[in-house]
């Protein structure tokens, strides 16, 4: 009987290994929330969002699925906090995607008092998943990307934006959000792909904001996570 059983629980497993963290529904109203790179990724016609906009609307035509930008240069985890109700909530999303961290980073490099302290970058990211869960709608976090594209570590801001990255994923596991891992993913491209270990040029283009092949690559990962 229970060798009978094996193949199907085979297929079960494999099955739900295979589920995506997030499956798009008909009728999703997604809002990418961020700062410049978002807002790039809304304008640009190759950017970030609008690839993702592309290839659901080909491949998902039947849901519906609706696409808003809602990146502002220079956020910071304050700054959205403040701002979303009026462009994010008021919206009625269903999904909301949070890509955020950079410029907590990377302001505080030579001023502390510009960045966000790390404490506050933790509750202001609890504080904006619990609002949109309340409004009704699941969230993807996305972990920060790069602030120069060294892959050995010694880009300034590396051991700073790794810890930001691990209060991220410790936030989102704690609240049973699913983690889309841009840190873990950019590293592990730059890695194989940049041999010269350059500080920009593969998949930024200022070390921090994308390039064509970014904009590409991010949209590639934030896709894996609806099972695209």
């Amino acid at each position: 009987m229970f060798q009978a059983l094996r193949p199907v629980l085979a297929a079960a497993v494999l099955a739900a290994a295979a589920a995506p963290p997030v499956p798009l529904m008909k009728g999703d109203r997604i809002v990418f929330l961020g700062d410049s790179i978002t807002e790039q990724g809304a304008t640009e016609p190759k950017g970030y969002v609008n690839l993702i906009r592309d290839d659901l609307n080909e491949k998902h035509k039947d849901l519906g699925v609706e696409v808003i930008g809602a990146g502002v240069s220079g956020n910071q985890v304050p700054d959205i906090q403040a701002r979303l109700e009026r462009d994010v909530l008021s919206k009625k999303p269903t999904l909301v995607v949070i890509y955020i961290g950079i410029n907590d980073v990377w302001h505080g490099e030579k001023d502390p008092a510009k960045g966000t302290p790390k404490d506050k970058y933790e509750a202001g990211l609890r504080d904006v998943i619990r609002r949109c869960q309340d409004a009704g709608a699941r969230v993807v976090l996305c972990t920060p990307s790069v602030i120069g594209e060294k892959n050995d570590g010694s880009n300034t801001n590396d051991p700073k934006l790794d810890e930001y990255s691990d209060v991220s994923r410790a936030v989102a596991k704690d609240m049973k959000v699913p983690v889309c891992d841009l840190r873990r993913a950019f590293q592990a491209y730059e890695k194989e792909h940049n041999a010269d270990n350059k500080v920009a040029g593969v998949l930024t283009g200022d070390k921090v904001h994308l390039n064509e092949a970014g904009d590409k690559f991010v949209a590639e990962q934030i896709l894996k996570m609806f099972g695209d």
